[in-house]
């Protein structure tokens, strides 16, 4: 029996920016797209912090997940996540606060510990580039403080924010997330997205680790993936070089908006070798691809919930492509 109704099904939408299009044009898609979801029975949707990249357009991401939880009316919308080095904990927790209060019990606080741009940016963002990568564990708890019930001996409070309680996740790539959220007794995230190589190791060790909290009992874990769904495998392949062509470039050293599918790459042999290792996680097919590759997945990871990242040119081509994996989930293929 298919384990896959068992498990919740989420969103990660980089508000991509694509060749000829705008950022207005990519709010909209995204947008259409938390809508859709919705309808279709996503359980979250989540929207992630880089800065100084012209093709993704959620650098301000507490701003645009207002605007995406304004436009639903069930879906757990939050982040994937914000990358607290960047900020004060004080300033995320009213945002975030005030989020929850405008939209109670439907915000997610996820929490990433790199930076999500290079050092310049960092600089011009008014952080040091080490400062919040070191003190981590610290400014997560800061932020546990300012959300939590108010202390009359906590001499700085955060309003809105104080009693929230805003769920708080680690968000991770790497081994050291995976440990502080097992410490903390929080939920984790791992980024198969785009970092996969290191994700069967990262949760044995939040899972080994693990210890229970007030917020959580048990272990619990999801996975992001990048996937591409179509009608058939050829065609889904076919999509999937938008997605090639936008990790070619990183590898190449330069960013690009999301360009058109193509039918053949052109790339090195060391290129994609590259590219295959960061998309090892990718699930790529038709309906029957997905399921057997989901099922597989699932019964490997033993993921408590996978977060689908999917990058298309066409919005029309991604909203079918999460109407294809919704159809599968829920058994309907």
């Amino acid at each position: 029996m298919s384990r896959l109704a068992d498990v919740r099904l989420s969103v990660l939408d980089l508000a991509p920016v694509r060749q000829g299009g705008s950022i207005a044009e990519t709010f909209d898609n995204t947008t259409s797209l938390a809508r859709r979801v919705e309808a279709l029975g996503y359980h979250r949707f989540w929207l992630a912090e880089h800065h100084n990249a012209e093709g993704i357009a959620s650098a301000a991401t507490s701003v645009l997940i207002g605007h995406v939880a304004g436009a639903t009316s069930t879906l757990r919308v939050g982040s994937g996540g914000i990358m607290l080095p960047n900020h004060s904990p004080l300033v995320v927790a009213e945002q975030f606060g005030t989020l929850a209060t405008l939209y109670p019990d439907r915000i997610d606080l996820g929490l990433g510990r790199a930076p999500g741009t290079d050092g310049v940016t960092v600089r011009a963002l008014g952080r040091d580039p080490m400062s919040g990568v070191n003190d981590f564990p610290q400014q997560v708890a800061a932020l546990q403080g300012y959300l939590g019930d108010s202390d009359p001996l906590q001499r700085v409070q955060a309003w809105p924010g104080q009693g929230t309680h805003v769920p708080i996740w680690l968000l991770g790539s790497s081994g050291y997330s995976a440990q502080l959220a097992a410490q903390m007794g929080l939920p984790f995230a791992f980024a198969g997205q785009f970092a996969p190589g290191y994700m069967m190791e990262a949760l044995r060790l939040y899972r080994d680790n693990f210890r229970p909290s007030q917020v959580l009992e048990r272990p619990y874990v999801m996975v992001g993936i990048p996937l591409v769904a179509a009608e058939n495998d050829e065609l889904a392949r076919y999509h999937a070089t938008t997605q090639q062509q936008k990790f070619l470039s990183l590898i190449r050293g330069r960013r690009i908006k999301l360009a058109p599918p193509v039918e053949e790459m052109d790339w090195s042999p060391q290129e994609q070798a590259a590219i295959a290792n960061n998309l090892g996680a990718s699930i790529v097919g038709g309906p029957e691809t997905l399921k057997t590759e989901l099922e597989g997945f699932i019964e490997r990871t033993g993921a408590d919930e996978i977060m689908v990242n999917s990058d298309f040119y066409s919005n029309a081509d991604r909203l079918r492509s999460y109407e294809i994996l919704a159809d599968v989930w829920q058994g309907r293929h």
